[in-house]
């Protein structure tokens, strides 16, 4: 099983690199560039699997999944903590949570119906401990 979560900091970082094609940008046309980019330090992913996250995230559009495509957006791509995006809608910390949970399996499962394989995918599983008693 697939660690959605670490895929999605990884992807994070290269779409902050890299550039995201999905089309979702918090900063005013003509504006974008004008900032430097920040010289944080990032985990990133490879770029073939930075284009397959990067599609499946743009399937939250296109299913009509507005908000949750925000909260990816944010929370990974901006790393935006999810205690400052409960505050910023003015909800509870675990609605955001339970929010980003229904995104992280929509994405998860557009990657997996399009049978596509990450290059990260042999260090990215959850690790299962044996039962001992």
């Amino acid at each position: 099983m697939r660690d959605i979560q670490l895929v999605l900091e990884r992807w994070g970082g290269w779409a902050q690199e890299e550039g995201s094609m999905v089309s979702w940008s918090p900063i005013a046309a003509g504006f974008k560039g004008l900032l430097p980019r920040e010289s944080k330090s990032r985990p990133s992913c490879c770029d073939n699997d930075g284009m397959i996250v990067d599609t499946a995230v743009g399937m939250l559009k296109k299913a009509g999944r507005a908000d949750e495509l925000a909260l990816v957006m944010l929370h990974y791509r901006y790393d935006i903590s999810k205690s400052t995006l409960a505050r910023w809608n003015k909800c509870s910390e675990g609605k955001v949570r339970s929010q980003l949970m229904i995104a992280e399996t929509f994405v998860d499962a557009c990657i997996i119906m399009s049978g596509a394989v990450l290059e990260m995918d042999d260090w990215a599983h959850k690790t299962k401990t044996k039962n001992v008693a």
